[in-house]
């Protein structure tokens, strides 16, 4: 061996060379090798200049970021779409550091396909690069600014806060931020909740991306545009405030975005603006609008106006759908003459007998169309007998009596008078109604519904142990038939009296719904003149009864509807009903025939209350999606949609003289329509909880309401309205004014007197022919300690 050759290295292959010990952590194996080749031939300068490139490089990459992660990695970061079956609200994969461990031992290919499909739309670049704090910030600054703006405008800004709300929560969950967005949830919720209560309770039950996705609202938000109406300077100062952080804002409220915050924030407002929102920009002056005129026509619209002959809708204005549809007949329904000329001879007798022609003027019995409508022919009505009864001659003359004993009431009486003033007491009295109230006590498992007869003889109410009670409100003994008797010994009306019970009380029991019974109404047939021949109930087993209250007894069940029915209302000439689902239908029956007759389709939600229009010609319904619509009953298309609430319509009720509709919503406000075009004619506020039955008084000035905040309420319905006075029991009252203004509960002007119980809710109210207020609830015992 040579003296220059160097000595054989006597280390294992194994064993850590100088080279390799001082080779840098990022060296490859084939750089070691390398490095090992070259010290071991002792070419130390090749050897040093390898090491220094390896560190270079090393040096250069520290400072870029990896293009690619690695698979364990992406499965970690996305293990927040997987969720348990046995808690939907839960992730299923908790440790990210076992992620590769439970998705192996899942051994179940749906679940991974589940896994990967849920983030299929949002991407895994998104969500790795997603930072969920910039709509935290964004929406803050929104907030200030809006409340920070002008009091003319701020009105029209507020609305624009709703849906960015919904689109950064939704985002949130939908990037798997659940933390965070429940944090943004509980910051920025309460202001919103006055009105869109419903819908953030609903938002709050989404906790994962899969959620989103299935959810029917959720996918409204991401398929269709927010409608926002706003006037052309204010969206003009929007635009500003969002593309240079200025404009619009008051003094001191701040210079807008600041910051590398501020940027995103502001950016993250801007992406929901362009992509999520559209603006009908107005030319009117926002000091020539109502307050709460802003909030109208605003919301997910395209979806709501109905489509025309199956074809999708290009209509995304409602007053556009309103007046396409053309003038409605919403004058009196004609009176067959037969029935009217008997009608004027009894009228003409009881005249001579009691020697008072003034007291049956004629005049009530040919009622003319007001100013403007046109009345229907007896062509365009639901078919109905030829020949009239005994009892219609008797309803129609009590009418007349009714009209001429009826206690007028004149809400613009209260308008200009002190109500501390001695002359206050007549005052009300010409303003507002007398209110009999009628309280359920024991009621543990609760009562949804109740209702009272035209002639104030019975009450009846529906209970959620599934059956009907039947009152007597005169005391008189309520009996049905024996059980024992045979149909063929009944040949008159004695021997009808004689197979009834011999005993009997002042209640009844109808025992026959399988569910909880929602609604229940009594027939109008014989009006003030005589106690009703039927009942009708609406229960959650999808079923309508019929129930006759001469035998106590159930004669048919109406079976059609798929899911629990809400409300049932009798038409006003009898013989026909309407009932509201959840099944998002209002259906038309007629009591000899066991099939619907017409079906009402078109909601997005349950239809949760009806009213037929007075002259039976139109239905409206109240709906979950926030809209009532006006039917052809004949027909079954919708002519009119009102949109306006910003939460589910809770009761709907049709003035007397068929002009108005009254909506009552989830948001505690009263929208007043005006049928004919469609239009809203004011919005009214007061009730602090959710509202659940309306009345018109019969010259159609008064309206009554009653809710879960345990009052009863009486509102002017022709009063312009605004919100700047609070009222309790017709007397103002200033000590909470600073309270209700700060949570958007202020009473409107319209509001007239408030009338509190103890603690009760008012399932019901309603006002007699004479303009007597029949209520009725459910008394609420305090919680025992």
């Amino acid at each position: 061996m040579s003296a220059n050759t160097p000595p054989a290295s006597s280390s294992s292959p194994s064993a850590h060379t100088p080279a390799t010990q001082d080779a840098p952590q990022t060296a490859s194996e084939t750089e070691r090798a390398v490095l090992e080749y070259l010290h071991a031939r002792g070419y130390s300068s090749a050897e040093k200049a390898l090491l220094q490139a390896i560190e270079d490089g090393s040096s250069e990459d520290k400072g870029k970021q990896p293009e690619t992660i690695s698979s364990q990695e992406l499965v970690e970061t996305l293990a927040v779409f997987a969720q348990t079956s046995s808690r939907p609200g839960e992730n299923a994969l908790k440790d990210s550091g076992t992620v590769l461990q439970e998705l192996t031992a899942m051994g179940n290919p749906s679940n991974i396909q589940n896994l990967i499909s849920s983030i299929a739309s949002v991407g895994s670049e998104d969500i790795l690069s997603n930072d969920h704090t910039d709509k935290q910030e964004g929406y803050r600054e929104l907030e200030a600014w809006v409340e920070g703006s002008l009091d003319m405008y701020r009105p029209e800004f507020r609305p624009i806060l709703f849906p960015i709300f919904c689109h950064f929560y939704l985002d949130l969950i939908q990037n798997g931020h659940k933390d965070a967005a429940l944090n943004f949830f509980s910051l920025f919720s309460p202001p919103l909740a006055a009105a869109h209560s419903a819908t953030l309770h609903h938002l709050s039950t989404l906790l994962l991306p899969s959620h989103v996705q299935t959810d029917e609202l959720a996918q409204r938000f991401r398929d269709e545009k927010y409608v926002i109406r706003m006037s052309r300077s204010g969206f003009s100062l929007l635009v500003g405030w969002l593309t240079e952080g200025m404009g619009g804002e008051g003094l001191g409220v701040g210079l807008g975005f600041s910051g590398e915050k501020g940027k995103k924030g502001r950016l993250a407002v801007m992406r929901v603006v362009n992509n999520r929102l559209r603006f009908d920009v107005t030319a009117s002056n926002p000091s020539s609008v109502l307050p709460t005129a802003w909030e109208e026509s605003t919301g997910l619209l395209s979806s709501l106006i109905p489509h025309t002959n199956g074809t999708a809708s290009k209509l995304n204005n409602p007053q556009a759908f309103n007046l396409s549809k053309g003038d409605l007949k919403l004058g009196p329904p004609p009176m067959n003459e037969e029935l009217r000329t008997e009608t004027e001879r009894i009228l003409r007798e009881q005249a001579m007998v009691e020697r008072d022609p003034a007291q049956y003027d004629m005049a009530f019995t040919r009622p003319q169309p007001l100013p403007g409508m046109t009345a229907p022919a007896e062509t365009d009505l639901l078919p109905k007998p030829p020949n009239f009864k005994t009892i219609d001659v008797e309803r129609e003359v009590n009418a007349v009596r009714d009209a001429r004993r009826r206690i007028k009431l004149e809400p613009s009486a209260l308008h200009s008078v002190d109500l501390n003033s001695p002359q206050a007491n007549t005052a009300r009295a010409r303003a507002l109604p007398s209110i009999c109230a009628y309280t359920l006590h024991d009621v543990a498992e609760g009562a949804p519904c109740c209702t009272f007869s035209t002639d104030t003889s019975l009450m009846a109410a529906g209970f959620s142990e599934s059956y009907v009670r039947v009152w007597s409100l005169k005391g008189e003994k309520l009996r049905g038939m024996r059980s024992d008797f045979s149909a063929s010994s009944i040949r008159d009306s004695a021997s009808l009296r004689k197979v009834k019970e011999k005993k009997g009380s002042s209640t009844r029991k109808l025992i026959g719904h399988s569910g909880p019974v929602y609604s229940v109404a009594f027939d109008p047939v014989s009006g003030s003149a005589a106690p009703p021949k039927y009942l009708l109930s609406a229960s959650a087993d999808g079923t309508t009864r019929l129930w006759s209250m001469d035998t106590m007894t159930d004669l048919i069940a109406f079976r059609g509807h798929e899911n629990p029915v809400w409300d049932v209302k009798w038409s006003p000439m009898g013989i026909y009903f309407a009932t509201a689902s959840r099944d998002r239908t209002a259906r038309l029956w007629s009591t000899d025939r066991t099939a619907c007759l017409r079906i009402y389709a078109g909601h997005l939600g349950d239809v949760d209350c009806v009213q037929f229009h007075p002259n039976s010609l139109y239905l409206a319904t109240g709906s979950s999606d926030w809209t009532a619509r006006l039917w052809d009953v004949q027909r079954g298309s919708c002519l009119r949609v009102f949109i306006g609430h910003q939460g589910p319509i809770s009761s709907i009720a049709i003035s007397p003289d068929g002009r108005m509709l009254a909506s009552a919503g989830e948001d505690l406000a009263i929208n007043l329509w005006d049928l004919g075009s469609g239009k809203r004619i004011k919005k009214m506020t007061g009730h602090t909880a959710s509202i659940y039955s309306l009345t018109f008084s019969a010259e159609s000035s008064l309206l009554v309401s009653g809710g879960a905040d345990w009052t009863v309420r009486c509102w002017d319905v022709k009063g312009v309205g605004g919100n700047n006075k609070l009222r309790e029991n017709g007397t103002s009252y200033s000590d909470s004014i600073s309270d209700n203004i700060s949570t958007g509960n202020l009473d409107s002007t319209d509001l007239l007197a408030t009338f509190p119980t103890k603690r009760t809710p008012i399932i019901n109210v309603q006002l007699t022919p004479r303009n007597l207020c029949l209520v009725a609830g459910v008394y609420q015992p305090p919680e025992s300690r």
